[in-house]
């Protein structure tokens, strides 16, 4: 039993005189050969500063800078430092009281505590800067100017797409996914500015400065050897048009809606509106958070991106889906009619159709081109009704896992954060809604784009690309390309995805359809002189709560469409709230937009166009009144209707 005793004692001597010998060699080499750490402790006079990185810019698809990097600079306190300096002239030259400056110095202590470094006065005005670099030897070792690089917009445009960057708060520091930012960084809180912080961020470096008596910087601490450079962020190729974008802001002005343009070829976001906007420049600066409180206030949200979190029955514009699955289970041929007198009357409450003259639904794509209302809930109840389903439960499953494929009901998962994922009814929907008790009658609304189904415009834009493509599409994206990237993070953008596998054939009586549209319906303010363009108009009902009763308002006026119709180069929607018809507003911006897309400018016949566009006003004057957007939009240069038609048509 001794010599178990007596080996188990002679293994733990050992063990403790391996960790002191380990201790040892740690300290000889940290005290006698790396000679940085004795080198810096023996240097009371050194200035450590952090020195940020310059933050990636973002490019749009033909290589023009859309954001990019301006300079200014942050009073940083360390209130432990702060020692016998001149209080009253510091407050003079900063333009605060002395009740101020206590304020600022409690605050920093609470944030950060007394010997770490915090943002005493943030991006300071060129003429205040100037003062403090000329006296700044008075203030330290407490106060020191560090240089901030801050987001600059030349086209004051797609607020709602590039986000906007803000300081890391207290609360963030605790979170560990932010463990490798300090107080004082920035970061990006919305849009591409958030989604590819990482790789926008760069990398912070450190240099060290040695300083005189009167604490006044002098020159680099041992020609630099202790330095570490910062590695700026990587740039961003968009898919994006800032042109195109600019038009878009502009045709939305004074209303209300979105607008989506998409290149079917690649799945990359051509412009992304949300109307009403505000120019990104409000949010930089010293007056960035003023300015925002304003924005998030504004009675006509401006922050919200109705592209892609605004949610519309579609109307109309969901009836070239309902006539896939028909075409796609075999249910019917593109010769397939229904005789129509006007309504629809098979489930004992007529639905009324906007045509009633013999023949007009006589086969699918004039069913289309007339967007026959009785065709199309006809449609829907023979895909949840037929026989190879068993019942229509299954049935009604079925068009659920289709109207999933084509990307409605949930997020596609854009690379912009806040995407709403819309709405489509299952059968676990139909069953919780009605209790059990229902049948194909019950939400036959659908197959025209009314009742249980909701989309944002991106998921339009998308259902419209996979029409273009035959059957197939990219999810939507904004980064086409990122410089030097090793890590492939756009490779899910690249995979296609299959949907619908019908015939080309029977996919061109659908589009042919929709030609017709254009061509000699409803669609016919969005034609394209030489360009064969396919379209659909919806009217979405847009029913409200108002003096708690549920109220019929203007209607949602949406139009989808692709251009040309072989060998689709744009696919676009565009929603104007509270204007009527798709055919009426919405139609005819989509056309200046694919026109100026295909062609790069607009045609001279389009200039009255374009005047009732820009002049046509959908916010209500009560809330437009009660908006601080234009005030706001003030302080920026803006545009009058006359000087964008000089800039469009030269008059």
């Amino acid at each position: 039993m001794y010599i178990y005793n007596h080996s188990r004692k002679r293994i733990i001597q050992l063990l403790i005189l391996g960790v002191v010998l380990i201790f040892i060699t740690r300290l000889f080499f940290m005290q006698v050969v790396e000679k940085k750490y004795s080198k810096l402790a023996d240097a009371n006079a050194v200035l450590r500063e952090v020195v940020y990185p310059s933050r990636g810019l973002i490019y749009d698809r033909k290589g023009r800078s859309i954001l990019e990097n301006d300079a200014m600079y942050d009073l940083v306190v360390t209130p432990a430092n702060v020692k016998h300096i001149d209080t009253t002239y510091l407050c003079e030259l900063l333009q605060i009281d002395t009740a101020e400056f206590k304020k600022r110095i409690l605050t920093a202590i609470i944030k950060n505590g007394r010997v770490r470094s915090s943002v005493f006065a943030p991006l300071l005005s060129q003429q205040i800067y100037g003062k403090l670099e000329e006296s700044m030897y008075l203030f330290q070792p407490g106060f020191e100017l560090v240089l901030r690089q801050i987001r600059f917009y030349p086209y004051a445009a797609g607020a709602n797409i590039l986000g906007y960057i803000s300081e890391v708060s207290p609360q963030m520091l605790t979170n560990p996914r932010f463990s490798a930012y300090q107080m004082g960084d920035y970061l990006g809180m919305t849009g591409l500015e958030k989604t590819y912080e990482t790789v926008l961020m760069g990398q912070r470096g450190i240099r060290y400065r040695v300083k005189d008596n009167l604490n006044r910087p002098q020159g680099p601490y041992e020609n630099g050897e202790f330095d570490t450079a910062a590695i700026a962020g990587k740039n961003l190729r968009l898919s994006l048009d800032v042109e195109l974008q600019q038009l878009g802001e502009r045709l939305m002005r004074n209303k209300i809606g979105s607008i989506v343009a998409i290149d079917p070829q690649t799945g990359g976001i051509l412009a992304m509106v949300s109307s009403p906007t505000f120019n990104p420049n409000l949010l930089t600066g010293s007056y960035r958070a003023r300015n925002f409180s304003k924005l998030f206030t504004d009675t006509t949200k401006p922050l919200f991106n109705r592209a892609i979190q605004g949610t519309y029955p579609p109307g109309s514009s969901m009836k070239p889906l309902t006539a896939l699955i028909a075409l796609d289970e075999g249910l019917i041929t593109s010769s397939f009619g229904y005789p129509c007198r006007g309504a629809y009357v098979a489930c004992n409450r007529p639905i009324k159709c906007e045509h009633s003259e013999p023949g007009h639904a006589a086969n699918l794509r004039l069913a289309i081109s007339h967007s026959c209302n009785a065709y199309f809930v006809n449609l829907y109840r023979m895909e949840v009704d037929a026989k190879k389903w068993g019942n229509t439960r299954k049935g009604h499953q079925r068009w659920f896992d289709y109207m999933t494929s084509f990307g409605l009901g949930h997020r596609l998962g854009i690379d912009v954060p806040g995407e709403y994922p819309g709405y489509v009814i299952d059968t676990i929907g139909m069953n919780k809604r009605y209790r059990g008790q229902w049948s194909s009658c019950t939400e036959l609304f659908v197959g025209m784009g009314q009742g249980a189904v909701s989309v944002t415009p991106l998921q339009m834009s998308n259902a419209m690309c996979i029409i273009a493509n035959h059957g197939y599409y990219y999810l939507p994206h904004f980064v086409s390309g990122i410089d030097n990237d090793e890590a492939d993070l756009l490779k899910k953008y690249k995979e296609k995805h299959v949907v619908a596998r019908v015939s080309d054939t029977t996919y061109k009586s659908v589009i042919y359809g929709m030609q017709d549209v254009v061509a000699s319906g409803t669609g016919r303010r969005a034609q394209v002189e030489g360009v064969m363009v396919c379209g659909k108009t919806g009217t979405a009902e847009n029913n409200a709560m108002v003096n708690g009763k549920l109220t019929k308002l203007k209607n949602h006026a949406f139009f989808v469409a692709f251009a040309p119709r072989d060998n689709p180069r744009i696919a676009i929607t565009v929603l104007v709230e509270n204007s009527g018809y798709g055919g009426t507003f919405s139609a005819p911006i989509a056309g200046l937009m694919i026109e100026k897309y295909l062609k790069d400018s607009i045609s001279v016949k389009k200039r009255e166009v374009m005047r009732t566009m820009l002049d046509y006003n959908t916010i209500d004057p009560v809330v437009r009144k009660q908006s601080v957007l234009d005030s706001l939009n003030g302080a920026v240069a803006k545009l009058t209707s006359a000087e964008i038609l000089k800039l469009y048509f030269g008059w």
